[in-house]
């Protein structure tokens, strides 16, 4: 199924992001963690893309487990090192797993790049025409709701928004933030913009203390006062930060929700747990967590 046509239904949605393995060895125990998150029935499930394309077709491979299961897959497709025959064949190969729904992402500079100088497709918007040359398939595209990091400032991050629009992008998800002043005032300059997409709100429950400090460096996301005090608190105890980290997530979304939001996503990092919790603290509030 089209997470356009999902989205036409007119209830809200919770959607989860698995990742796929990097290597063979882990293959087996990633499947059981997607499989343990395709159980709880999400309105649909993305898969990420590896660095330079790394686990193409392991992200092929999981999607198209998630079809089977019964959930509709998103697949992320990137355009570090991509090159039309690559991306024709990577389309093909999800067409033919029965995968309706990619995301174009423009994707991290890998190692060692500082430019996409040398990139045959430097930006998500130019690889929306080459995906729909090859395959029916409905598009997403990222959005920053405090502005791309390499991007000049916000302004300009959102005119890369409307070429996205333009190009034939169908739906947005935000990257994570921990703020929702800031996504309700980033929402506020996409719809001054004239951008019309469908937005879907990116939550991440952090339930590690090094994690955040990985998405501070990748992200420069902005962390409140009060997250900043969960993880000193409990930082040291596993258990602890994960129910703390869940209960903030869970505050997140149903304010988002109170406020008019109608999609959210959460960046499981493979624990079903996590999200199945999650479902369960939204199980009155999004029909979809309760099978209603």
């Amino acid at each position: 199924m089209k997470i356009s046509d999902i989205y036409k239904d007119g209830h809200p949605t919770l959607s989860f992001e698995v990742f796929p393995p990097k290597t063979i060895d882990v293959y087996d125990s990633v499947v059981k963690a997607t499989n343990e998150v395709a159980a709880l029935k999400p309105d649909f499930m993305s898969v990420t893309y590896g660095a330079a394309g790394s686990t193409r077709k392991y992200t092929t491979d999981i999607a198209a487990n998630i079809e089977k299961s019964g959930v509709t897959a998103l697949a992320h497709l990137t355009c570090v090192n991509a090159s039309e025959e690559k991306i024709k064949d990577q389309v093909e190969s999800l067409k033919a797993s029965g995968v309706e729904n990619i995301l174009a992402l423009r994707g991290d500079l890998p190692e060692g790049v500082v430019s996409t100088d040398e990139w045959i497709y430097r930006h998500a918007s130019e690889l929306i025409p080459v995906i729909k040359k090859y395959g029916d398939f409905c598009i997403g595209c990222a959005c920053y709701p405090e502005g791309h990091p390499e991007s000049e400032d916000l302004k300009a991050d959102i005119e890369g928004i409307k070429r996205k629009q333009e190009a034939g992008c169908e739906f947005l998800t935000t990257q994570m933030f921990f703020d929702n002043s800031l996504f309700f005032n980033y929402m506020y300059r996409l719809r001054e913009a004239g951008v019309t997409l469908p937005v879907t709100a990116g939550i991440m429950p952090v339930t590690r203390a090094k994690q955040m400090e990985r998405i501070i460096k990748l992200s420069q996301a902005f962390i409140p006062r009060r997250y900043v005090a969960i993880l000193d608190r409990y930082g040291h105890d596993p258990e602890a930060l994960k129910q703390a980290a869940i209960a903030y997530a869970t505050d997140q979304i149903i304010d988002l929700l109170a406020n008019g939001i109608e999609h959210i996503h959460i960046y499981t990092m493979n624990k079903a747990d996590v999200a199945a919790t999650l479902q369960h603290n939204l199980s009155s509030i999004i029909p979809s967590c309760s099978g209603k």
